[in-house]
């Protein structure tokens, strides 16, 4: 029978950040969803209830990407954040790992070990039993699935892959963004050892149950493969971020007036980039005639703050608070070059941020702060787009920063064109995962 004939594939789509979520963790399944129709996969997504959820950011605009035939079930939740934001005065819930702040006040310090240690894997397991009744009750009506394909973190959800495969030996997908027991603030939640040897005994009860896991590194792949000999490398699929050609229609606005360097997303002092704020600052000084301006767009440390100001560029840097992420990438299409910056912890050849593929789509020149040879630093190579700079290389950033300055003076617009490869499109790679379910 040829494809167009066939019926639809049912997926199950589990998911915590949906729309209103922001921020990065919502980008990947979203995506997915909103391309999955085109390769004959019908997609049914189950989310939280944002009337309960904890989300760290909102952005409503994304809610436009979710195809009006796609059917999103809510469900209720039972979380601690509220009383996180009781204790320590916050009007937010934290960032993985407490990403961003600076200071962590007694308060704070007690809600780590509390959920270090008493919430495992992570403080959304009491999701899991909501999430569990709505897929017992789509069961229970006749409904059914070909495939169920979870989405973390939180890496508790992969625990609702693993019943739901126990239950009604669905085929699981485990796609998992970010590392489990190797990410790199999991040393800050203070787990005490029966706490880590149960949060490692579910990581390996899933990459060695699932029937694919889904990772956006080579890296990580590698670090999930020495979790267990019973894990076999064909299971752990390597499908990265990527952007999404939708979001690139506008065009690149490189501006005439300054050489700007823009970052985008979450950034604190340890991603290390103090010497290359000082390094703009010598640059600015030794080529006056270069108005070289720095603007960062998302949530920014005070440390980062006091760093550029201690630098001598409190008159030249511009901080703007989030923004939906419409409006995020129509300040990287309005900038002369892009700045990433990889934490600078453990494992972190492996970081591959889901904006490093949208900074390859708007085209222009990348500077990378973090491990050489990293999967980072070789996927801007591959591209032409830059190169990472380790983090004590003062010389090797001035030398890059007056390299752009003396193109600038040529010409404004450094755009580089044919940056964006289309495989890290997100329709590219949602056509792979299609591939996968199929198969």
């Amino acid at each position: 029978m040829p494809e167009s004939a066939a019926r639809p594939l049912r997926l199950l789509v589990i998911t915590y950040y949906w729309p209103p979520s922001g921020g990065a963790g919502v980008q990947r399944s979203l995506k997915f969803v909103k391309h999955l129709p085109q390769f004959g996969v019908e997609p049914t997504v189950i989310t939280v209830d944002p009337a309960q959820a904890a989300y760290p950011v909102l952005d409503h605009s994304l809610a436009a990407d979710v195809p009006a035939s796609v059917r999103v079930i809510r469900t209720d939740t039972f979380e601690p954040f509220d009383s996180y934001k009781k204790l320590t005065g916050r009007k937010q819930v934290p960032y993985g790992g407490f990403v961003g702040e600076s200071k962590t006040s007694r308060a704070q310090q007690l809600f780590k070990f509390v959920r270090g240690n008493l919430f495992i894997p992570d403080a959304r397991r009491g999701w899991n039993r909501y999430v569990l009744e709505a897929v017992a009750q789509l069961i229970a009506a006749g409904e059914q699935f070909d495939a169920v394909l979870t989405s973390s973190p939180p890496h508790s959800t992969q625990l609702i892959g693993l019943e739901l495969q126990r239950r009604y030996g669905l085929r699981w997908l485990a796609d998992m963004r970010d590392p489990w027991t190797d990410i790199y603030y999991y040393k800050e939640l203070n787990h005490l050892p029966p706490a880590r040897w149960l949060d490692a005994r579910y990581e390996r009860q899933v990459l060695e149950q699932a029937d694919a896991v889904l990772v956006t590194s080579p890296h990580t792949k590698r670090l999930f493969l020495g979790k267990s000999r019973q894990i076999e490398a064909a299971s752990i699929h390597v499908l990265p971020n990527g952007y999404d050609e939708d979001d690139f229609q506008s065009p690149s606005q490189s501006p005439s007036d300054q050489l700007l360097i823009t970052h985008t997303g979450t950034i604190s002092e340890t991603y290390h980039i103090e010497l290359l704020l000082a390094a703009c600052a010598e640059c600015q000084r030794r080529h006056p005639d270069v108005p070289l301006r720095l603007r960062f767009v998302g949530k920014v440390s005070e440390g980062i703050q006091r760093q550029a100001r201690e630098a001598g560029l409190a008159d030249t840097v511009e901080f703007i608070p989030f923004v939906p992420h419409d409006e995020s990438v129509e300040y990287l299409l309005r900038s002369t070059v892009l700045l990433m910056a990889i934490p600078d912890v453990a494992n972190n050849r492996g970081i591959l941020p889901g904006k490093v593929f949208e900074y390859l789509a708007a085209g222009k020149p990348i500077l990378c702060v973090g491990p050489a040879g990293s999967d980072a630093d070789e996927l801007l190579q591959a591209c032409g787009s830059g190169r990472a700079l380790p983090y004590d290389a003062y010389t090797q950033m001035l030398e890059e920063l007056e390299a752009l300055a003396a193109q600038w003076r040529i010409n404004p617009n450094l755009d580089l064109p044919g940056a964006h490869p289309e495989r890290y499109s997100r329709r590219s790679l949602t056509e792979q995962l299609a591939g996968l379910l199929k198969q």
